[in-house]
């Protein structure tokens, strides 16, 4: 397993052990892959996750694009992800129902002093893009995290700060 996965995936768990709104929305979520600046994810489509007429609910994307964007950051080596600043997505079809898996990919677009950006696309099952959202959050005083590290560029190994199991 590559460093930057397994550091995106203890932060992951970080978010699901705080029990705030990370753990009663989306406890299901996987982390399949992470490079430095990509993460890819899917999510099993339960009833909590619907609107009133069955399909996948808008807020929910919204919540994701939050809450991946921040796992964007994090594949970079950053523990702590900053706060939003603007989010945003455009749906472009249904994306499931109760039993299907949405799919993402979250891209950290840019990141400078202060602040990050991020995108992220969401697919159904077949590959068909349903929606995507985009992300801006506040990096300025979390760059300075003792628990953050620096990956290879590959993200391979950590080659600066501490690899935690």
């Amino acid at each position: 397993m590559s460093a930057s996965l397994k550091f995106t995936r203890r932060v992951w768990k970080s978010f699901i052990d705080n029990k705030g709104h990370d753990a009663q929305c989306f406890p299901n979520l996987v982390i399949h892959r992470a490079v430095p600046g990509t993460v890819d994810f899917s999510l099993k489509i339960d009833q909590s996750n619907l609107n009133r007429v069955g399909t996948v609910h808008g807020g929910l994307i919204l919540s994701l694009t939050d809450t991946l964007g921040s796992l964007a950051v994090a594949s970079k080596g950053h523990y702590m992800t900053g706060v939003s600043t603007d989010i945003g997505a455009s749906f472009i079809r249904p994306a499931g129902r109760t039993g299907d898996t949405l799919h993402a990919r979250a891209t950290l677009t840019a990141m400078g002093k202060s602040l990050a950006y991020t995108r992220v696309d969401f697919t159904n099952s077949v590959g068909d893009l349903v929606a995507y959202g985009y992300h801006t959050k506040y990096v300025g005083q979390s760059s300075s995290d003792p628990n953050n590290v620096k990956f290879s560029e590959d993200g391979e190994q950590v080659i600066e700060g501490n690899d935690v199991d």
